[in-house]
C-alpha cells in the first residue's frame, strides 16, 4: 500500500504544468501586478486648477476657472487721420470724418457749415430777362440761367403762372413775371418754357455735383402741376425736405444724400408735396424794392424771423415801383453789399442766407457772397 502511494506521487510530479504548489506562484506574475498598482493618475495639465504634480496618467478630472466675458465694444472712430478720432473707441462703427479738400459751392471752408450758415447769390425773376425774350419793364436781367449760372448764380427766384387763363392744364405751365389777378396771364408780357429752363438747371446740377441749389417759386399753378414739372426734367429725386424747426444739415450732408435742391415755394405747406416747403414758415425777407440804398435794413417784411434761413433782398425800385436798371450798380456795389451783410449779422447773430438781386450783370453780388463767406463767426 505504501509502496502505491509513492507510485501515484510519482506520477502526479510528472504532470506537465503542475511543477510548482498552488501556493506557489512565478516571480514575474508577481512584477507585473506590483507594476499595475504604482501608476499615479490624476490631472496632469499644470493650467487647470487641480493640477497634480505627482500625477503620472491623466484620467480627465482637470478642472478649470470660467473665462471672463469680453468687455462690451466702444464704437467710435478709430482712424487716428480722421477730424472725430476717438482714443477710447475700441470698435471702428463708420462715423469718421475727414478734412475736406474739394469745394462746395466754391468753398471747402462751406462743406461742413449748415445750409442756413452760408450765403448763396440769388437772382429774382431769374427767368424775366431780355435773352429769354421778356423786356422792360416786365425784365428784371439781360441775361438768362446760362450766363447766371456760368457766373455763380446758385439761387433762383421764378414765378409760374399758366399761359392763359382758360387753359389751366399741364402743358400750359409756363415762367411767367407779373400778377395774375388783373383778368388776364401775365404771361402775355413774355413767357419762359419751364421744362427747357429746368432741363438746362438739372443738366448744371449734374455737372456741378459739389454745389447746393435754391429755387423759391411764386406758384399760381396747380401743385401737382409743379411736381409733374420736376419728375419730368429729373429733379424730384435730388429734392431735400426739411422738418420743421429741425436743424439744416451741412453742405456735406446734402451732398452725401444727394439731396443738393431746395425748393421753397409763396404758399402755404402742403402734406403731400413736403419737398416744396413754406417760404414763410420756413424762412423770412428782409424789405424789397427800396427807393434808397440808405433805406435798406434787416429788419423782417414777412416770414417768420425765428427762423436762420432769410433772403436779403437787394435791389431799387423807381418812381413807378419798378426794378431800377439805372441805379443796379448802386445797388449791387461789393463793399455796400459786404456792409449791408455785416449789418444783418450783427443784428440776427448770422449770415443772410441769400443775397437777392436785379440787373445781376451790374456790380458783383458773387464776389460780395464770397466776401460774407469769408468771414469768421462764432456760429462757425
Amino acid at each position: 500500500m505504501r509502496a502505491l502511494r509513492a507510485l501515484v506521487a510519482v506520477l502526479l510530479l510528472m504532470l506537465p504544468g503542475c511543477t510548482f504548489l498552488d501556493d506557489q506562484k512565478p516571480e514575474s506574475e508577481d512584477s507585473e501586478l506590483n507594476d499595475t498598482n504604482s501608476t499615479v493618475y490624476g490631472c496632469t495639465d499644470s493650467d487647470a486648477n487641480n493640477f497634480d504634480e505627482n500625477a503620472e496618467e491623466d484620467d480627465g478630472s482637470c478642472e478649470y476657472d470660467e473665462p471672463e466675458p469680453e468687455p462690451d465694444p466702444v464704437l467710435g472712430c478709430t482712424d487716428s487721420d480722421a477730424e472725430n478720432f476717438d482714443d477710447d473707441a475700441t470698435q471702428d462703427d463708420g462715423s469718421c470724418k475727414y478734412p475736406e479738400t474739394i469745394p462746395c459751392n466754391g468753398l471747402v471752408i462751406l462743406c461742413n457749415r449748415t445750409y442756413d450758415q452760408v450765403t448763396f447769390p440769388e437772382t429774382h425773376n431769374a427767368f424775366s430777362t431780355h435773352e429769354d425774350n421778356i423786356y422792360y419793364p416786365a425784365s428784371n436781367h439781360r441775361t438768362g440761367f446760362q450766363a447766371q449760372w456760368n457766373d455763380g448764380m446758385r439761387a433762383f427766384m421764378l414765378d409760374t403762372h399758366y399761359l392763359t387763363t382758360a387753359d389751366q392744364s399741364l402743358s400750359n405751365v409756363r415762367f411767367c413775371h407779373g400778377d395774375s389777378g388783373r383778368g388776364f396771364s401775365p404771361c402775355t408780357y413774355g413767357a419762359v418754357d419751364p421744362w427747357n429752363w429746368l432741363n438746362a438747371l438739372e443738366s448744371e446740377m449734374n455737372s456741378e455735383d459739389r454745389d447746393i441749389v435754391t429755387l423759391l417759386i411764386e406758384n399760381y399753378v396747380e401743385p401737382d402741376h409743379l411736381k409733374e414739372i420736376f419728375d419730368d426734367v429729373g429733379l424730384s429725386d435730388s429734392m431735400y425736405i426739411h422738418q420743421m424747426n429741425e436743424e439744416w444739415p451741412t453742405l456735406i450732408d446734402l451732398i452725401n444724400m444727394d439731396k443738393r435742391l431746395v425748393v421753397f415755394w409763396e404758399q402755404s405747406s402742403d402734406s403731400s408735396h413736403p419737398y416744396f416747403h413754406d417760404f414763410l414758415t420756413h424762412s423770412w425777407t428782409t424789405n424789397y424794392a427800396d427807393s434808397e440804398t440808405s433805406s435798406m435794413d434787416c429788419e423782417p417784411l414777412r416770414g417768420d424771423s425765428n427762423q436762420p434761413a432769410f433772403h436779403m433782398n437787394n435791389w431799387l425800385k423807381n418812381q413807378a415801383g419798378l426794378s431800377d436798371p439805372t441805379r443796379a450798380g448802386e445797388a449791387n456795389d461789393v463793399d455796400f453789399m459786404v456792409d449791408r451783410a455785416l449789418e444783418c449779422i450783427e443784428t440776427h447773430g448770422k449770415r443772410p442766407t441769400f443775397i437777392a438781386v436785379d440787373w445781376w450783370e451790374e456790380g458783383d453780388v458773387v464776389e460780395a457772397v464770397r466776401r460774407v463767406n469769408l468771414l469768421e463767426l462764432e456760429s462757425d
